[in-house]
């Protein structure tokens, strides 16, 4: 069975993918480039497929219906370029979309919210667990629902703002600290652990630090995901033999590919391929229109 956010469904068995096949990894944008780096960190030897929907971002602030045909539409065309697993590095998609797209697809399926989640209980010392997030997955309330279902209080903010603050290149300025300290002047005092509920918000790490003091335990849900695929490679037989040649990357942007990687260098990327994929996309399996009861 699939975890609620998407780890491999009973159909995982069923792929007759090679080891040797890309990873897929798809994002509204820049983002999701900052869950690649980490997954690189972990699989050295393994190609990545990332797909950056820049023509239709942002997703924090469309309806959840749109967003989740979006991540349908991206799912089936990685998986058409032979991705051997997908990671939906999205927040937004990852709440709106999952576990439906983990049973539809014929290929392992993760999220970052579960992973997310789970490294901030593993870490838990009681008092409040709290989320940043965008818009959309503040609303859709996947992260508060999971930590309030383990017995933590929570507390949620979205965060519109942070985004653009990171794609200026200010993520660690004056205007950062300000904008922060507004969306958390109401945080609760016992805050222990606060999760980045958005694959931007790393990019902010030192500043929250700096307005929440050192006791608050910063949640990075791209590494906990990171770990997470790895092991759910290796456990599916899908993980690319060690000691090989070092991994490689490409890119398919939908937007203008000089401003994707203008924006992704502010998150340390793109290293790699970086490839215009022009919208509307071709239409694909017909798993990828399915909607599955959760």
């Amino acid at each position: 069975m699939a975890g609620r956010d998407g780890s491999p469904a009973g159909r995982t068995g069923s792929t007759d993918r090679r080891s040797d096949a890309p990873i897929g990894v798809f994002d509204s944008g820049v983002g999701g480039l900052t869950v690649l780096t980490a997954l690189q960190r972990v699989l050295p030897s393994e190609d990545f497929l990332y797909l950056g929907d820049t023509a239709r971002l942002p997703y924090g602030s469309k309806p959840a219906a749109m967003v989740r045909a979006f991540a349908f539409e991206l799912a089936a065309e990685l998986v058409a370029r032979g991705a051997k697993a997908l990671v939906v590095a999205c927040n937004s998609a990852s709440t709106v979309s999952l576990p439906d797209l983990a049973y539809a697809a014929p290929v392992p399926v993760w999220g970052v919210v579960d992973p997310g989640v789970a490294a901030a209980l593993a870490s838990h010392r009681g008092g409040h667990v709290g989320v940043l997030g965008t818009e959309r997955t503040i609303a859709a309330g996947a992260y508060q629902a999971r930590l309030a279902a383990a017995g933590a209080a929570v507390w949620a903010r979205a965060c519109p703002l942070f985004v653009p603050i990171v794609e200026e290149g200010v993520a660690d300025g004056a205007i950062a600290e300000l904008v922060a300290r507004h969306y958390l002047a109401d945080h609760p005092s016992d805050l222990s652990s606060l999760i980045l509920g958005c694959t931007h918000y790393p990019a902010l790490a030192d500043v929250l630090r700096r307005v929440l003091g050192p006791y608050v335990e910063i949640v990075d849900a791209a590494a906990a995901t990171a770990a997470t695929v790895a092991e759910g490679l290796a456990r599916a037989g899908l993980a690319r033999t060690a000691g090989g040649r070092p991994g490689r990357v490409v890119h398919l942007v939908t937007g203008d590919v000089e401003a994707f990687r203008h924006v992704a260098e502010v998150l340390g990327g793109p290293a790699g391929e970086v490839r215009h994929l022009p919208l509307p996309l071709p239409a694909r399996e017909p798993w990828s229109a399915l909607t599955v009861g959760t």
